[in-house]
C-alpha cells in the first residue's frame, strides 16, 4: 500500500459506533468562475430551453423524492440517522480512512493517497503506464472530473471513454456535467441525435430507443477493448474495505468485472462505518435523489479477483483524494460539508439552479452544494468565493438535505468570509458603509428615507420603478419595484395613535364607552363576538 501524503497514525481508538435511530477532452470549462458568473447566468436566462428542461427534470426529481419519503415513513427519523451516521465518520475520519485502507490491502488492494488533483492525475498516470494502457472505460465519477483526469490522459496519448449514457453525450459534445447525477439534464433528443450523427456519420431519428440502442452497441466494444476500467465510489466500508456503487445503467459492473485493472477515484470523505450504516445512506441516496428505493444496479466491490472468481479485475487500486477536503475538518461551521452524500436534492429545490442549471457555476459541482463546496476546495474566495452570492438564502436546501447540512448558513458565513478578507468590489464596500451609518443613527435614517421618496421620482412609472440605473438595474431586469409611499408606516401609526385619542376622549364626554385601542381590547371584543355566536346571535353561512 502506498501513502503518497500525510501517513496515518498506527496506533488509532476505534470510536463508538452513533446511536441508532480526445474523446476524452472537455472543453467547456468556464473561467474565472466569479467574474464570468453574471455574464453565463445572463445567457442562460436567455436560453428559454434550457430553463423548460432544467425545471421540468427538476421537478420530476423533486416530487420522487417527496413520494418516496412518504412512503418510506417517519423521513426526519431518517434524515436523523444519516446526519448522525455522516457526522460520526467526518468526526473520526482519521480511524476510519485507515481501517478502510487497511481492509483494501488485506483483499488484495492498493490505497494511494494524493494530496491534491495533479498528485492523483500522476498516481493514476504511473498505473497506466506501468501496464502499457491505451484504452481506459470510465464509469460515472465526480472526482475524475474535479481532477481534470480526461484532459491529462488525452495529454499522454491514452484514450478515455464516458460510459455512462449521459456522461457519454456530453463527452461527444465537449462538455461538462451540469448535474450531480443527470449530467445531460440540459440537453433534448433531438440535440443528442444530432452528436450522434456526427459522431456516426449517419441520420437518426431522435427518438429514446434508437439513440440509446447506438450508445449500446457503441460502447460494448470499449467495455471489451478496454486496458482499464475507472470509477468513482460512492461510499467506501470501512469494516471489510468494500466499494460501493449506485447506478441506473449497467456499465458499472461493466467497467468493474471485463477489464484487468480497476481504478478507483474516491474523495477521502466517502466512507460508513460498516454494512448496516451502508443500509441507512443507500436508501436516503436512492429517495433523496431519483425517488427510487434503490438504484437498479447496487454492486459491493470487495478487493480483487480471487481464485474461485469467473470474472474480476486481476489489480485493484483505490486513489482517495484530499483536495482541500482535510482543510474542513475541525471547521465549526464548514466540516458539516462533509456530509454530503451527493444526491443532488439540494440543487432540484433550489431556486436559483432551477432557472440557470449547472454550467453557469463555472465548477464541476453546481448548485447550493457547488457554491459551498467549490471555494473550500480550491481555497479561492475572491473567484469561486462569488458562488456564495447565487443564492437566494431561502433554506430550501436544508429542508431537502437527506443528511441535513445547512448550506444556508454556509453560504452567509462564505460571504462574510469575502467582505473581512476586502474581497468585494470598492462601490459595495462604500454602498454598505454608508447604509451601516444610516442605520447607526436616527437622524440620518429618517432624513434619508424622507429623501428617498423624493429620489425615486424620475424614475416611477404608475407607481412602479421598472428600470433604473446599477445597480438597481440587476432588480428591475426581471420584476418591479414598487414606489417608497409618501408617509412613512412610522407617520401612520403616530396619525392613527392620534386618532384613536381623540376619538377615545370625545365618546368619554358624550357618555360612551370609550374605544380601546390596544391589543386587549381587541382580543376582548373578539372574544364578546364569538359568545354571541355559540349562543345563536350570530349568522352562519352555508356548508
Amino acid at each position: 500500500m502506498s501513502r503518497t501524503t500525510d501517513q496515518l497514525t498506527e496506533d488509532r481508538e476505534k470510536p463508538q459506533s452513533p446511536t441508532t435511530p480526445g474523446k476524452g477532452h472537455h472543453e467547456h470549462v468556464l473561467s474565472p468562475i466569479g467574474s464570468e458568473l453574471k455574464k453565463r447566468t445572463r445567457a442562460a436566462l436567455k436560453d428559454d430551453f434550457l430553463r423548460k428542461a432544467v425545471a421540468f427534470t427538476t421537478d420530476k426529481l423533486r416530487n420522487g423524492r417527496l413520494g418516496a419519503a412518504d412512503v418510506l415513513g417517519d423521513w426526519e427519523a431518517w434524515r436523523e440517522r444519516g446526519r448522525a451516521i455522516r457526522e460520526h465518520t467526518i468526526s473520526h475520519l482519521d480511524y476510519y480512512l485507515g481501517q478502510f485502507s487497511d481492509n483494501v490491502v488485506k483483499n488484495g488492494g492498493n490505497v494511494y493517497y494524493c494530496k491534491t488533483g495533479d498528485e492523483a492525475v500522476s498516481t493514476f498516470m504511473d498505473i497506466a503506464k506501468s501496464r502499457n494502457a491505451k484504452l481506459v472505460a470510465k464509469g460515472k465519477s465526480m472526482v475524475s472530473e474535479e481532477m481534470h483526469l480526461n484532459h491529462a490522459l488525452e495529454d499522454e496519448g491514452i484514450e478515455a471513454i464516458e460510459t455512462d449514457l449521459g456522461e457519454y453525450i456530453l463527452q461527444l459534445a465537449k462538455e461538462t456535467p451540469s448535474h450531480l447525477i443527470i449530467p445531460a439534464i440540459h440537453k433534448n433528443k433531438q440535440q443528442i441525435a444530432n452528436l450522434f450523427e456526427a459522431d456516426s456519420g449517419r441520420p437518426f431519428e431522435p427518438e429514446t430507443k434508437i439513440l440509446a440502442q447506438y450508445a449500446k452497441k457503441k460502447l460494448r466494444n470499449y467495455f471489451l477493448e478496454a486496458d482499464i476500467g475507472l470509477t468513482g465510489c460512492n461510499f467506501g466500508v470501512a469494516e471489510t474495505g468494500s466499494i460501493s456503487l449506485v447506478s441506473n445503467e449497467g456499465n458499472g459492473r461493466m467497467v468493474t468485472t471485463i477489464p484487468k485493472v480497476h481504478v478507483v477515484v474516491m474523495g477521502m470523505e466517502r466512507l460508513v462505518p460498516n454494512f448496516e450504516d451502508l443500509e441507512v445512506v443507500l436508501n436516503l441516496l436512492a429517495r433523496s435523489a431519483t425517488g427510487q428505493k434503490l438504484t437498479a444496479y447496487t454492486s459491493i466491490l470487495t478487493g480483487k479477483k480471487g481464485p474461485q472468481d469467473l470474472d474480476g479485475p486481476e489489480e485493484l487500486h483505490v486513489i482517495i483524494l484530499d483536495n482541500g477536503r482535510s482543510g474542513q475538518l475541525g471547521d465549526p461551521i464548514f466540516q458539516d460539508v462533509l456530509n454530503c452524500i451527493r444526491c443532488a436534492a439540494c440543487l432540484n429545490v433550489c431556486p436559483v439552479y432551477r432557472n440557470v442549471g449547472g454550467h453557469t457555476y463555472g465548477s464541476v459541482y453546481s448548485g447550493p452544494i457547488g457554491a459551498v463546496l467549490t471555494p473550500l476546495l480550491q481555497q479561492d474566495m475572491k473567484e469561486a468565493g462569488t458562488l456564495a452570492y447565487a443564492s437566494s438564502l431561502c433554506g430550501a436546501c436544508y429542508e431537502a438535505c437527506p443528511v441535513k447540512i445547512p448550506l444556508h448558513d454556509m453560504l452567509v458565513h462564505l460571504r462574510h468570509r469575502k467582505v473581512k478578507m476586502k474581497l468585494t468590489g470598492l462601490p459595495e464596500r462604500v454602498a454598505f458603509k454608508a447604509y451601516e451609518t444610516m442605520f447607526g443613527n436616527v437622524t440620518l435614517f429618517k432624513l434619508a428615507t424622507k429623501a428617498g421618496y423624493y429620489l425615486q421620482k424620475p424614475l416611477v412609472r404608475n407607481g412602479f420603478i421598472k428600470s433604473g440605473p446599477p445597480p438597481l438595474s440587476g432588480w428591475t431586469q426581471s420584476r418591479f419595484m414598487p414606489m417608497l409611499p409618501k408617509q412613512k408606516f412610522r407617520d401612520k401609526w403616530a396619525a392613527l395613535q392620534a386618532e384613536l385619542a381623540a376619538k377615545a376622549k370625545a365618546d368619554s364626554q358624550s357618555g360612551k364607552a370609550p374605544v380601546k385601542a390596544d391589543a386587549a381590547g381587541a382580543q376582548a371584543r373578539a372574544e364578546a363576538i364569538q359568545q354571541k355566536n355559540r349562543k345563536g346571535g350570530g349568522s352562519h353561512g352555508a356548508n
